[in-house]
């Protein structure tokens, strides 16, 4: 053996055999004659001696790995980002997103960061999904994922509000994609170079995906040992929906909750990474990790990640499955398939050891690539895969570095991967202004001048915010503007509480990135027993009842607006001492724990929290004219059965007769003069329309969803086409221009652009 040559023990062998072994991840196995292999081996892939030392540690990770998998992970992935970006990411509503012009609040990484002008974002998609397609095809491999990756990261970090953690993780596997070799194979690019074709890639390649991946599944689950997931209350509402309908016919809906959703989704994320390392567990892992994310992708909105992830689990699998796969397939479609022979050709990106010295193979040396030595490259992909992989599990417990962006929850949600284990909900959105020359007060509509609503919960972003309106306000006569703002949120069902001080004007508040926000207010944990009494309360309570739970600061107060669609309305305290204050009536009421007073309605309050602890008290309330508006609808339809089954004997007045017709068409509603008949209609017809699509077949609903997506994808593509000639040849005629948006923004003719949304005449939940 050549000096500073790997050892046999550290390399793979040269030709990878699809003869599987049992253990981890061993490329393949040696020849009959060869030692019988050791137990840490068949388990993890090698010896412990290939981390005794640093060269011995370059040689393991430069070890000559099949290229197949990583191949068509390549493909995969590009084709998902394909898809993606044309949906997640906007391209077809790049217009929308970035309103050209307009007097936007926007919430990038870095406040230096603004949207180019609209053609040319269209042009910063385009480069983005050229190299999404290049990557798929493996065509310009690098360059394609330095297009893909520099304009992902510019969008990413363009917009906070949009940030989540499979958005992220997207970013850092097109990262780690622009440093590896996966065009050589399947690829555009071993066509073009036959040195690049079928060439072995080097082992940190699968490393650095795998350990990815395993980081995902393992701190989602370490974060999911947080009390409220354990518990059941982050995702406490998931098991109303049908895909848990077989885990109801044995459990109750609270233990389907429990066990299923928070149980079951622990233990997943805890050990999926550590069943798809090893053989023996790697079919049953692949399995539920498969049902999970088919589960995932029905149960929310979240784009390509699915489908991602369950691309990312045959990278556990030994590499060269694609041509054992591929292999199995009639011998006339291997043309169009994956490569399946012969073995991988040497690589410059690996390191191979010296043959082993046995008659029988040296008289087969001429087969085995030349001994070679780890090079300055070799050492330096070692470094960056062990930087990388620490990073990697650092960043998700790094807030304490930068603590401004830690609030209830730490730091920017996308990268600390707690998926899912914290849910919000806001009761009351308060902006107030106070004109710094006049003293004038106003109040604002709660997300004037964004499309977002998720500055509600972080404090950079309400900085972010609140800057951004001092700045706009001034077209509006509004000079040198004090922002407050007065936010109420439920964390995981707590108690609704303040998140920010709303005595602090937060344009000329502090806030570093790297300090505690001083204007947060702090989560009333102590209270969080009380959820099990929220669940009590709310057993008693009617279907026309609700209830809201709020808790408050000494010294504070909550100002309050009871509609006059709520007309019984009342408060009452559940924990300290608090001051009803009626505005118009000028008169004080003081309650302790258990008393309970009615609202006007239609009236302005405010509650006072007097005691020197925290003060916990509960509004119920009954929608009267929800209320009412339902008593009819059930008078109408108990009547419109009877008229249908022929047991009503009486003729129907006049303004009932449509009872009998319904809507004939989107006109007739003019007719009916009776508008509770009107609306009661609108509803009927709704509703069918709505039972029909559910019930509608397979091929239907497919149709619908296929059509869906091609104008959507359509819209994209023609509006890049129209910002693309833009720049190219200027502005046409504004007339030509609008004609060729409307035609972008043609819809499937028998879509209904209202079938979504709420009747406009019907009352929904009207928040206190």
């Amino acid at each position: 053996m050549e000096s500073g040559s790997c050892e046999a023990a550290a390399g793979a062998p040269y030709i990878q055999r699809a003869k599987k072994v049992r253990g981890g991840h061993a490329e393949g196995k040696a020849a009959t004659d060869k030692p019988a292999e050791s137990r840490m081996k068949r388990l993890f892939g090698f010896e412990k001696e290939d981390l005794s030392s640093w060269h011995r540690f370059v040689c393991l990770l430069s070890r000559p790995t099949d290229p197949a998998s990583l191949g068509i992970f390549r493909c995969l992935f590009g084709m998902l980002m394909a898809v993606d970006i044309t949906q997640e990411r906007g391209l077809s509503h790049v217009d929308y997103k970035y309103l050209d012009g307009a007097p936007v609040c926007r919430f990038p990484l870095f406040n230096f960061l603004e949207p180019l002008p609209m053609d040319w974002m269209y042009c910063v998609y385009l480069v983005m999904f050229l190299g999404a397609v290049g990557i798929m095809l493996g065509c310009f491999y690098r360059l394609s994922c330095l297009m893909f990756i520099s304009t992902y990261w510019y969008i990413f970090f363009l917009d906070k509000t949009a940030w989540n953690n499979h958005s992220y993780l997207y970013g850092l596997i097109g990262f780690q994609l622009t440093l590896m070799d996966a065009n050589r194979y399947w690829s555009v690019d071993g066509l073009r170079n036959p040195k690049k074709s079928n060439a072995h890639v080097p082992l940190w390649n699968y490393t650095l995906l795998r350990t990815q991946i395993f980081i995902v599944y393992f701190i989602a689950g370490v974060k999911k040992l947080d009390a409220d997931w354990v518990e059941g209350y982050s995702m406490k509402y998931l098991a109303h929906h049908w895909l848990f309908d077989p885990f109801k016919v044995i459990l109750p809906v609270e233990l389907v909750s429990l066990i299923v959703v928070h149980g079951g989704g622990l233990i997943l994320d805890l050990t999926a990474g550590y069943l798809l390392f090893f053989d023996v567990t790697r079919p049953v892992a692949i399995f539920f990790v498969s049902y999970f994310h088919c589960m995932n992708s029905q149960l929310f909105s979240i784009g390509m990640f699915s489908y991602t992830m369950l691309a990312t689990s045959p990278l556990f699998c030994y590499a060269d499955w694609p041509r054992r796969f591929f292999g199995s397939f009639p011998e006339f479609l291997q043309p169009v398939l994956p490569l399946v022979s012969p073995s991988p050709c040497p690589s410059s990106s690996c390191v191979y050891p010296s043959p082993p010295n046995s008659s029988s193979e040296q008289q087969d040396a001429s087969t085995h690539p030349k001994p070679s030595t780890p090079r300055l490259r070799h050492k330096m992909a070692a470094i960056f895969t062990i930087v990388y992989i620490t990073e990697q599990f650092f960043l998700p417990y790094s807030h304490f570095i930068t603590q401004g962006y830690n609030n209830w929850t730490n730091g920017l949600y996308g990268y600390s991967w707690d998926m899912m284990v914290h849910s919000r909900s806001h009761q009351h959105v308060k902006i107030t202004y106070k004109d710094g020359v006049t003293g004038e007060v106003g109040y604002l509509n709660p997300g004037v001048f964004t499309q977002s609503r998720r500055w509600k919960d972080h404090g950079d972003m309400l900085k972010q915010y609140a800057t951004c309106l001092n700045h706009n306000l001034p077209r509006f006569n509004i000079t040198d503007a004090q922002i407050y703002f007065d936010i109420w949120v439920s964390i995981n069902d707590r108690f609704q509480q303040r998140i920010f001080d709303p005595r602090v004007d937060i344009v000329k508040a502090d806030w570093s990135p790297f300090r505690p926000n001083p204007w947060l207010m702090p989560l009333l944990v102590d209270l969080s027993p009380w959820r099990a009494k929220f669940e009590e309360i709310e057993g008693t309570l009617d279907n026309q009842t609700e209830v809201v739970f709020i808790a408050d600061f000494p010294g504070l107060h909550l100002e309050n607006y009871v509609s006059e669609d709520l007309g019984n309305t009342s408060v009452q305290v559940l924990q300290g001492e608090v001051k009803v204050e009626i505005v118009e009536e000028k008169m004080n009421y003081t309650l302790a724990p258990g008393d309970k007073m009615q609202l006007p309605a239609g009236a302005y309050h405010k509650v006072y929290t007097v005691s020197e602890a925290s003060s916990c008290y509960m509004y119920i309330y009954v929608n009267t004219t929800e209320a009412a508006l339902q008593k009819n609808f059930t008078m109408l339809l108990e009547l419109q059965e009877k008229v249908r089954n022929g047991t009503e004997t009486e003729p129907l007045p006049p303004e009932l007769q449509p009872l009998i017709t319904g809507l004939e068409d989107e006109g007739s509603e003019v007719n009916i003069t009776d508008p509770v008949v009107r609306l009661f209609l609108k509803r009927q017809k709704r509703l069918e329309e709505k039972k029909r699509r559910r019930e509608a077949p397979i091929h239907e609903r497919f149709n619908r969803f296929v059509t869906k997506k091609y104008y959507m994808i359509r819209r994209g593509f023609l509006m890049t086409a129209i910002a693309m000639r833009n720049l190219a040849f200027g502005l046409p005629p504004l007339e030509q221009l609008r004609r060729e948006v409307d035609y972008a923004n043609m819809k499937a003719p028998e879509e209904d652009p209202n079938q979504n949304e709420p009747l406009k005449d019907e009352t929904g939940h009207v928040e206190l």
